[in-house]
């Protein structure tokens, strides 16, 4: 017979007094042991537990019972051992049984009991009994006490959880506090055996492996234990090595009490584990979040395993060996000689994405990969015949190197882990020999012209751009604000001006609507020359005294804010005089001159900087102050960067680091320049066209040579939204090239060459109606990647697409079948900019004409057209189109 717990007892002594009568001795049928003490308070009542094992001892406790006391008989004998003598002074003249069951029916309030809770078996009524709280149970929604409800609160009592606490969270989180797990393993086996098998009931298979930790002494480390799970049971879609991973789960069995996990529960441990770091580092508890991560890796190396780290998405081992696979990669795609392996640069990309999916990612350091992985799309592209005139290098730097310009300034500045930086500094060889390729035919063709006092034709020119661009907006009754920003390169552009267009209050307007242009500095390309030509409109040399008188001669009235009148006083970002400037109507034109990333060439680091309205923060405020205005941003010249060790330092009669006087002739790197366009020397200087060659002392920056990076000057022109505010300007495509933003598919095939624009034939500018006479270039109203699929054509001459259309603001056809053909040939999937690059759309338009799109698309308000999660790329749901507009397969 089963020995009774005292807390069943104490119940069935509480039922038993509150009988009418009840007698003072009630006889209980158990086993006659009792070490608890022998009295029982119950209320102001006080009972005495007395065990009898034979007839003659319960004799002995009725006879000395104390006219105050009542009496608890535990024994083992039948009414008819005790016989009718004995029994007369029993309650109910009878051996009660004690039915645990029966004590937690009344504990709950005498309520129906579901019998699958009695199935769970007798340890659940003693537990329920035994450790019942002072105040209650909480009674069960209905009559009937069922198992859930009995057993969840018994958990949540036991473990010290909330009720609604209960599952793989709430365990994994109560893993985490050593005294409540301390408390649960010390209560009896039965018990816990039975709460563990409820929690896999309740919480899923992620609590065997918790449970399996908290029985075998390693609760503590049930978070780690299940990050590790994620490295040791990858999903089955990943490559694994299958003899590395059985034996590092064999050595991590023991931390489970031998328990061998299956795939089940242990990717829901992985899940669960993952989640609860996610969850308490977004809850501000990163110092707790990271402690998990960093112990779940000491336990890797304990066990050792750390070489398999990689699998996980959250240990931040795991992302320095995603780094690590990905430099390998990039080694690998990096070429010897001619253009890039596309299937070697797709590997390179899909190791990126690992990288980038690793939740505990350096941003910088991804954006750096994702760099990288740009120019090997661009080394994978093959150069056309060498530009045929400057105008068409000058637009080549504008276009396409200054892009690739900005990704190996990333590079250059590389990666703290040595392998990453030996694969960054491999791309950067490979991609600076193409190049100095480049910069030499530009430098070539820009001394050719120099020398031949070549008419610019459709080039403009820095000392022609005021005259060109800015005169005639304000001969249109426009005003404008002009921003010259001191050394600020093409590179630097492409971050400014998508900083500017990110938040839509300013649009980007070009030529025609074509691509961007650009601007020749005037030679050498330092400040004092190329600035002063700008405002002079001729070849000029001065400082800012010179700059401001001659603004003044050509701009009667207008308004030139160099450094010193753009500092303000505390509180305000600029003085007074300076806004009163800019709200002027009579005041037609404000410039203003902005020296932020020329003073980072002499005292911080250009080459790191991400040059946008949060760097620069004059352009940001002027802008906010200028919303009326047309903005035209330019700079005087652009820079290259210090190169460290690569460094060729030349001597030089003067002090200037990237031009010197013909003295003597041009060596290796070098160039003469001649002609009326050369401001110094005489009208004849040597400038070096390689970027690590310097005369001068050592800076962060250099600017004055020949290389495109320093002789081609960005223009950008900006409205407040209004795309007809400049005649023959409208609004911008993608500027982007495709190399920087397409991905290769895994099957890609060799890119097309990289072609500079086609050539033309110098002459005379045009003056006429046009702003300057650039020619139109257009972008294509048609996707250049493919031809329009039968499908597109079958949807639109579809019975359901005309009645769709019918019934919405129209897309043109040609319009939507632009974007599907761009889709289609995309395998359903494109980001915002491949889209409006290919299907002919300026890039401000493009959300509309998609949300459009998706309007006209979906018919009974299914998804045939989406955008993901990342708010920037654009599903198709090909098998849902055809379904919804009743189209026939292919």
């Amino acid at each position: 017979m089963t020995a009774v717990q005292p807390a069943a007892i104490r119940r069935k002594v509480e039922a038993w007094l509150a009988e009418p009568d009840g007698g003072y001795a009630i006889a209980l049928r158990a086993r006659p042991e009792w070490t608890d003490e022998p009295l029982l308070s119950v209320g102001d009542v006080t009972v005495r537990i007395v065990p009898c094992p034979t007839p003659l001892a319960v004799r002995a406790a009725l006879q000395d019972r104390a006219e105050s006391e009542r009496l608890v008989l535990l024994t083992e004998l039948s009414d008819g051992e005790l016989g009718d003598g004995l029994l007369a002074h029993l309650s109910r003249n009878t051996v009660r049984s004690v039915d645990p069951w029966e004590i937690v029916r009344q504990i709950f309030g005498n309520v129906e009991l579901d019998p699958s809770l009695v199935r769970a078996g007798r340890w659940a009524a003693d537990a329920l009994t035994d450790y019942a709280p002072a105040d209650g149970w909480p009674p069960p929604a209905g009559a009937v006490l069922t198992r859930d409800h009995a057993l969840r609160c018994l958990t949540a009592e036991l473990l010290g959880l909330e009720r609604d606490q209960i599952d793989s969270a709430g365990l994994l989180q109560w893993t985490t506090n050593p005294p409540a797990l301390l408390r649960f393993t010390a209560l009896p086996a039965a018990v816990v055996d039975g709460i563990a098998e409820f929690l896999v009931d309740v919480a899923g298979p992620a609590a065997v492996p918790i449970m399996a930790a908290v029985r075998a002494g390693h609760g503590v480390d049930a978070v780690p234990l299940g990050l590790l799970a994620g490295v040791l049971w990858p999903a089955p879609n990943e490559s694994v090595a299958a003899t590395e991973v059985a034996v590092a789960r064999a050595r991590l069995e023991p931390r489970f009490g031998g328990t061998r996990l299956t795939d089940t529960q242990a990717l829901a441990f992985r899940d669960a584990a993952e989640a609860w770091v996610v969850r308490t580092a977004d809850s501000g508890h990163r110092v707790e979040a990271h402690r998990m991560l960093a112990r779940a890796e000491a336990i890797a190396a304990e066990i050792d395993v750390t070489g398999l780290l990689g699998a996980s998405t959250l240990l931040p081992s795991g992302f320095l060996q995603r780094l690590r696979a990905f430099a390998a990669a990039v080694r690998l795609a990096v070429p010897a000689g001619g253009p890039a392996d596309p299937h070697a640069v797709a590997k390179a990309q899909a190791a990126l994405a690992k990288v980038a999916e690793h939740r505990a990612a350096d941003p910088r350091r991804v954006e750096t990969a994702h760099m990288a992985v740009r120019l090997l799309r661009w080394l994978t592209t093959v150069d056309g015949p060498a530009p045929a005139t400057l105008y068409d290098a000058l637009h080549r730097q504008v276009r396409d190197d200054g892009w690739v310009d900005r990704a190996r300034l990333d590079i250059f500045a590389g990666d703290t882990d040595p392998q990453v930086a030996e694969a960054y500094q491999l791309l950067h060889r490979a991609v600076d020999a193409r190049r100095a390729r480049h910069d030499e035919q530009f430098a070539k063709l820009l001394a050719e012209a120099t020398a031949a006092e070549a008419e610019p034709g459709a080039l403009l020119r820095v000392e022609d751009v005021l005259e060109r661009v800015v005169r005639p907006i304000l001969d249109h009754g426009r005003r404008v604000l002009l921003l010259v920003l001191d050394g600020m390169s093409v590179a630097a552009a492409t971050e400014l001006a998508e900083s500017l267009t990110r938040s839509g209050t300013w649009l980007e307007l070009t030529p025609n609507g074509g691509p961007r242009t650009g601007v020749l500095a005037a030679l050498p390309t330092i400040t004092e020359v190329s600035r002063c030509s700008l405002f002079s409109g001729r070849i000029a040399v001065g400082q800012q005294v010179a700059e401001a008188k001659a603004f003044a001669q050509r701009f009667p009235g207008a308004e030139l804010l160099h450094k010193k009148a753009l500092r303000a006083g505390a509180g305000s970002a600029f003085e007074p005089d300076v806004l009163a400037a800019l709200a002027d109507p009579t005041k037609p034109l404000v410039a203003a001159v902005i020296n932020t990333i020329d003073d980072a060439l002499d005292r911080s680091d250009p080459g790191t900087t991400v040059w946008g309205d949060d760097t620069i923060v004059a352009v940001r405020d002027l802008l906010t102050l200028a919303t009326d205005r047309v903005v035209v941003l330019l700079s005087d010249h652009g820079h290259v960067i210090d190169r460290g060790p690569e460094a060729v330092v030349r001597s030089s009669p003067n002090s200037d680091n990237r031009w010197r006087p013909a003295t003597t002739p041009p060596g290796d790197g070098e160039l003469l320049f001649s002609g009326s366009r050369v401001a110094l020397g005489g009208g004849s200087v040597v400038l070096p066209w390689r970027e690590e060659l310097r005369y001068g002392p050592r800076k962060a920056g250099y600017h004055g040579g020949a290389s495109a990076a320093e002789a081609v000057i960005p223009l950008l022109v900006f409205t407040a939204g209004d795309e007809q505010a400049v005649p023959g300007w409208s609004g911008a495509p993608v500027a982007s090239p495709a190399w920087w933003r397409e991905p290769l598919p895994e099957t890609a095939a060799p890119a097309k060459p990289s072609l500079p624009a086609p050539r033309r034939a110098a002459r005379t500018p045009a003056q006429d109606t046009t702003l300057f006479d650039l020619e139109p270039t257009r972008v294509s109203a048609t996707p250049a990647t493919a031809a329009r699929p039968a499908l597109v054509d079958a949807l639109l001459a579809s019975d359901v697409y005309a009645q769709r259309r019918g019934t919405r603001a129209p897309l043109p056809d040609d319009r939507v079948a632009a974007l599907l053909s761009v889709l289609l040939a995309r395998g359903g999937r494109a980001t915002m900019d491949t889209l409006a690059a290919q299907a002919g759309i300026p890039a401000h338009r493009i959300g509309g004409v998609v949300t459009a799109l998706r309007k006209l698309l979906q018919v009974e308000g299914y998804p045939v057209l989406d955008i993901d999660a990342d708010g920037r790329t654009v599903k198709l749901d090909e098998a849902l189109l055809i379904e919804q507009f009743h189209l026939e397969r292919s």
